[in-house]
């Protein structure tokens, strides 16, 4: 018992209460857990790797074209060294079987290796960003603010790690992603290329979700599962649905189950809740309840179909 303990015996039985109940849920406790993964050190490799994706961008002080060797060297070399060791702390956790440091720097090597692919795909997903949205100034106004662009950016980055079968840091950093920007991606999820998210917010995007090329999804859309009734028993369950390409997916829209398939080319209104699948070329929306207008005590009905308006609007 420490000095201030004594000098305060009343609190004696509320640390006994605590220390029994840690004894209750070992689950919620690490004590003596020196290969814990630190996630201040994921966030921040999060940032660095979006400074080697786009040099330039995101640096407190401009790149110089003659430095850029010395650049990426310096930024490729800190990036190998802080990232192998969290991919062997999460291995560690994740199994008894403890891969050598070795192990863990191969992963991260192959995963670094990997960068110019992940830039080719953000490229993509840039100019969906920039040809899709009227209002974009030009690229570096998408890349700078962006939520979209950012958490696609981190889920990209994730879902490489999750390739190579990195437990817990992959899911860590889109949960970062997640609190940053409001938009949910499993780095589990396979995306295409040219991938737009507009505005974002609330979208959720579920682990064994598929989303092919040029697909357009706007905020508030959830591509779930139908049930998780069977908790543990799904993992590797294929619960989410499939997007084929050149999809449309208006605001609220909810497309669940492993089995629904969105057929190319289809657009999908706001607040849809679909849980089978679509052929391709199809529109689908809500049918609208009557509006009514209420002026100077009079009642009118809406002109026209809001429903109608809205595919004048797509079409």
């Amino acid at each position: 018992m420490s000095k201030k303990q004594e000098e305060n015996p009343s609190i004696g039985p509320i640390v006994k209460s605590v220390l029994n109940n840690y004894e209750e849920h070992l689950p919620l406790i690490k004590v003596d857990a020196s290969n814990q993964i630190n996630k201040d050190i994921i966030i921040d490799l999060i940032h660095r790797l979006r400074e080697l994706i786009f040099p330039g961008f995101f640096n407190q002080k401009p790149i110089k074209a003659d430095y850029l060797v010395y650049y990426v060297g310096n930024l490729v070399e800190y990036i190998l060294y802080q990232l192998q060791k969290q991919i062997k702390r999460a291995f560690n956790q994740q199994s008894t079987d403890r891969p050598s440091l070795t192990g863990a720097e191969a992963v991260a090597r192959v995963f670094l290796e990997r960068i110019p692919a992940i830039r080719d795909l953000l490229a993509t997903d840039v100019e969906a960003a920039y040809d899709g949205d009227p209002a974009a100034f030009n690229h570096d106004e998408i890349i700078l603010s962006y939520p979209g662009i950012f958490a696609t950016t981190v889920n990209r980055l994730a879902h490489e790690l999750y390739l190579l079968g990195v437990p817990l840091i992959p899911r860590m950093m889109t949960e970062y992603a997640h609190g940053v920007t409001g938009i949910d991606i499993h780095p589990g999820a396979s995306i295409g290329h040219h991938l737009f998210i507009d505005h974002g917010t609330g979208i959720v995007i579920g682990e064994t979700t598929v989303i092919g090329n040029h697909v357009k999804i706007y905020q508030g859309v959830t591509l779930g599962a139908l049930s998780t009734r069977g908790g543990q028993l799904l993992g590797g369950v294929k619960r989410h649905p499939t997007i084929e390409d050149h999809v449309t997916i208006y605001s609220g829209a909810s497309i669940l189950g492993g089995s629904t398939v969105i057929g190319e080319g289809v657009v999908i209104g706001s607040n849809a809740f679909i849980t089978k699948s679509i052929p391709e070329k199809t529109k689908v929306s809500v049918k609208n309840t009557e509006l009514q207008f209420i002026s100077n005590g009079k009642k009118d009905r809406a002109p026209g179909s809001l429903q109608d308006e809205f595919w004048d609007w797509v079409i």
